[in-house]
């Protein structure tokens, strides 16, 4: 199974996960200020942004370019819940 990388800059972590893997879980689980509420791409909460990287997550679904565009975010925004890693290396912190 191919891997990847998340480097959570906000606490200076990085971690190799399989490809496949939303980035939130990841966050939960080595204490990132990444946070969540609904876990489905509806609230907003778990907006991040992508420092590097951006071409090794999936491809925003229409929810969550629609919950990006009310939330105002900024072109390397992604949703947490929503961006799974593809493979390579990719660089996040809070918003």
């Amino acid at each position: 199974m191919a891997k990847a990388t998340i480097t959570f800059e906000d606490i200076n972590v990085t971690v190799t996960v399989p490809a496949g893997t939303r980035v939130i879980e990841v966050s939960e689980k080595v204490g990132s200020g990444i946070t969540y509420g609904c876990r489905e791409g509806d609230c907003g909460t778990c907006i991040m942004k992508v420092s590097s990287g951006w071409n090794h997550l999936t491809e925003p679904s229409v929810l969550e370019d629609k919950v990006l565009r009310e939330n105002m975010a900024g072109k390397h925004n992604r949703l947490a819940c929503q961006a799974q890693v593809l493979g390579g290396q990719i660089s996040v912190k809070p918003v």
